[in-house]
C-alpha cells in the first residue's frame, strides 16, 4: 500500500509504463527483431504496461502468459468472422451522458476512457470514449437522468478503468450517485489493484468507504502469477474499510486454459480475500480472435475445477449477448 506522504506515486510510476514494444522486448531479454510474436500496436490502442506488471513476467519467455495479455500480435491485424469492434452492441445501451443501461436494476456509469493497462483482449478496444463517458461539465445532466428513473438500483462505475480518476473527481462521482433516491449499491470495476497496486492509497480507501451505500470492488485478474505481495497489500487495505472484493476473468488462449492454471487462481484469489465470481467467455472483438477457447473445452475446463475445488471457489462460466437480459450461463 503507497504511503499517504506520496499521493502521487501511482501517477508516476504510470508515466514510467512500456509504451513500445521493443522497449518491453528488450527488457524481457526478447530480441524483437527475431521474435515472431510481436506487431507494431494500432494507433487507437497502442502498448501500455506498468513496470510493475512486466516484473512479474517471466524474462526469455516469449509465451509468457501475463505478457500474451498485453503484447501486440500480428493476429490483431486478421479479420475473423463473427468478431467485432462493438460485440456487445453497447452502443445502442446508451442512455444518456456516461450512461448505459445493459440489465435491469443496473446502470453503468462510464467514467473515463483511460486504462493503466491495455489488455488486447479488450471488449471496449475499439468503443468511442470521447463521445460517451463522462465528463466533469456533464455531471449533473448524468445525475439528473438517474433521479428520473424509479428505481436505480445499483450504480456500476466502469470504463476505461474509475480508478484512473483523481481522487477529488472520483470522490466526486461516488457522492453524487449516492445522494441518488433508490441506488442500494455502488459497484467499480477495475484492474488497477492488480497492474497498479500503488494506486491503492489510504486516502483512495478512506473516500471508497464514504457514503451510506455499500461498495463492491470488482477486479479483474486472469493468472496466479498477477497476484504479488504489492497487489495482496493493496486488497488487504481495501478490504479493512468493509468493500466486497470479487475477481472476474476471462478465459484466455495460451493464459488460463488450464485446470491447473484456474484452480490456482481462485486458491491465490480467496488467499487475497477475493471472492472467485465470473469466468467470461471472451467478447468477440476484433482483434482478439487468438485468444479465443470453444464452449466445449470451457465447459470441460469447468467440470474439472469443480472436482477439485470447493464449490465457492469456482467462479460461473458467462458469456455477455448482446440485448440478453443477464449475462448467459454456460455450463
Amino acid at each position: 500500500m503507497s504511503d499517504q506522504s506520496h499521493p502521487e506515486a501511482w501517477q508516476r510510476e504510470l508515466k514510467r509504463a512500456f509504451t513500445r514494444v521493443e522497449d518491453l522486448l528488450t527488457h524481457l531479454e526478447l530480441d524483437p527483431h527475431r521474435t515472431a510474436l510481436a506487431a507494431d500496436a494500432p494507433h487507437d490502442f497502442p502498448l501500455l504496461v506498468p513496470r510493475g506488471f512486466v516484473a512479474r513476467m517471466e524474462k526469455g519467455n516469449p509465451q509468457d502468459p501475463l505478457l500474451l495479455q498485453v503484447l501486440p500480435l500480428q493476429a490483431e491485424n486478421d479479420p475473423v468472422p463473427g468478431f467485432f469492434r462493438d460485440p456487445l452492441g453497447e452502443r445502442a445501451a446508451v442512455r444518456g451522458t456516461g450512461l448505459l443501461r445493459k440489465y435491469r436494476g443496473r446502470w453503468l456509469v462510464l467514467t473515463t476512457g483511460a486504462c493503466a493497462v491495455h489488455c488486447r483482449y479488450c471488449f471496449r478496444r475499439h468503443f468511442a470514449y470521447e463521445r460517451f463517458s463522462l465528463h466533469r461539465r456533464e455531471i449533473d445532466e448524468a445525475i439528473a437522468s438517474l433521479r428520473r428513473v424509479p428505481d436505480p438500483g445499483e450504480v456500476i462505475l466502469s470504463g476505461g478503468d474509475p480508478l484512473m480518476l483523481e481522487d477529488d473527481w472520483l470522490a466526486e462521482i461516488l457522492g453524487r450517485m449516492g445522494e441518488i433516491p433508490g441506488v442500494r449499491r455502488i459497484r467499480l470495476h477495475t484492474r488497477l489493484p492488480i497492474v497498479l497496486p500503488e494506486r491503492i492509497t489510504p486516502r483512495l480507501c478512506r473516500l471508497l468507504a464514504t457514503g451510506t451505500q455499500p461498495k463492491v470492488l470488482v477486479v479483474q485478474t486472469n493468472h496466479p502469477r498477477e497476484i504479488g505481495p504489492a497487489v495482496r497489500g493493496g486488497l488487504a487495505a481495501l478490504r479493512q474499510p468493509g468493500i466486497t472484493l470479487l475477481n472476474q476473468s476471462v478465459l484466455l488462449r495460451g493464459v488460463n486454459d488450464s485446470s491447473a492454471t484456474l484452480a490456482a487462481l481462485s486458491e491465490a484469489l480467496i488467499e487475497a480475500d477475493v471472492l472467485p465470481y465470473y469466468l467470461h467467455q471472451l467478447d468477440p472483438v476484433e482483434g482478439a480472435a487468438h485468444f479465443a477457447v470453444p464452449d466445449e473445452r470451457a465447459r470441460t475446463l469447468m467440470g474439472e475445477l469443480r472436482a477439485c475445488l470447493p464449490g465457492y471457489l469456482v467462479p460461473r462460466l458467462v458469456r455477455e449477448v448482446a440485448g440478453a437480459d443477464c449475462k448467459v450461463p454456460l455450463a
